[in-house]
Order: structure tokens, then sequence, then C-alpha cells
């Protein structure tokens, strides 16, 4: 797969207007496409998801089959998420919960996180579990950004480091696009649930 046959999903988990997530996965993209691939941002803000049933089939559950079918066409998938009591936020969590194998194994997948106060690391790390139940190779530069609204401004990154981190998650969305996948994870062989129905 050359790089410029790489397409990079950024699914953003915040639905804030002027969302600190949703400017970083957009300067994220931008570096994506600046490495040769194309690019799109799946807004859950356009999607109606109601809350996860395992009882109800994913077709029959608002706007869930076309938001995976999106997903599952990316090579690459940005997940990115403010964090909320210590976790990724429930948006993000729901649309995930309606993925499974199909969307995520084998795939490629970049994490971001940001915060109002201290580094998201605990929303990253729970991200990350996620997509090794899903069998999923996370890439292992990711982008944490604390104390947001002092990093960005009117859209523009104050903060040459943060913005270099998300820049990078960017390019490598596109460079490990195709890489060799681990074996399966002791996760993934216990994830017995829903699986997206």
């Amino acid at each position: 797969m050359s790089d410029s046959d790489v397409h990079v999903a950024a699914l953003c988990g915040s639905l804030r207007d002027g969302s600190y997530t949703r400017i970083a996965l957009e300067q994220a993209l931008s570096a994506a496409e600046q490495a040769g691939g194309t690019t799109e941002l799946i807004d859950l803000r356009e999607y109606e998801l109601p809350i996860f049933d395992a009882d109800r089939d994913r077709v029959d559950a608002g706007d869930a089959d076309a938001l995976a079918a999106r997903v599952r066409a990316a090579d690459t998938i940005l997940l990115g998420s403010p964090m909320y009591h210590g976790s990724f936020s429930s948006p993000l969590k729901t649309a995930l919960d309606y993925c499974g194998f199909d969307e995520f194994e084998d795939k490629t997948v970049g994490l971001l996180a940001v915060s109002g106060g201290a580094f998201p690391v605990t929303a990253v790390e729970h991200m990350r579990s996620v997509c090794r139940a899903l069998n999923a190779w996370v890439i292992p530069h990711e982008a944490a950004i604390p104390n947001a609204s002092d990093a960005i401004d009117n859209g523009t990154f104050v903060d040459p480091k943060l913005e270099t981190r998300v820049t990078t998650l960017g390019r490598r969305a596109v460079q490990y696009a195709a890489i060799e996948p681990d074996p399966d994870s002791f996760e993934s062989d216990q994830n017995v649930g829903a699986q997206g129905k």
C-alpha cells in the first residue's frame, strides 16, 4: 500500500462546539494529508447513536450501521477524546461499542486525548485497552494535551511541542497504516461480548 492509498479517519469523541479535541484531530488529519494520505473527520455530533443495547441489532440502532461502515473503510483510525472522570468520553465509548473486530482487527489506530487539567494519561490507556481487545495495532506515539485552554488559542496551538506531537501522530497514521499486525492479544481472546452486533 502506498502512502497515497492510505485513508485516515478520525473519530471525535467530543460533542462541544468549540472542542479542543476536534481542533487537535483536524491538525493530525492535516499532517496525514501532507504525508500523502486521504482523510476524513467522523464527527459524532452528526450521528444518532442510542446507548448501546446488546439486544438490538446495529442496523436498528439509529446511524450506528453507517458509522461502523465509515470506520471499517479506513486504513488507519485516530481516536480522539476529552478526558472525563479519568477516562474517555461516553459518546466515543458508545461509538466503539457499535463497532467490533470487523472494524478494528489488524487495523492501525492512533490515540489522542485532551484535558482541562493534568495530562490525560488514563483516558489514553483506556482507549488503548479497548483497541487491544479488538486486536488493533496501536501506534506507540500518542498525543496527550493537558491544560487545553492554555495549549490552544483560537484554533491554533500555542505550545509548539504539543503541536509537534499531534502532527507526528498524523504522519505516523500514514506511515504505519500497512504495518504487519501483532498476533492476537489475550484481551481479544477473552472478548466474547456483543462485538458491535
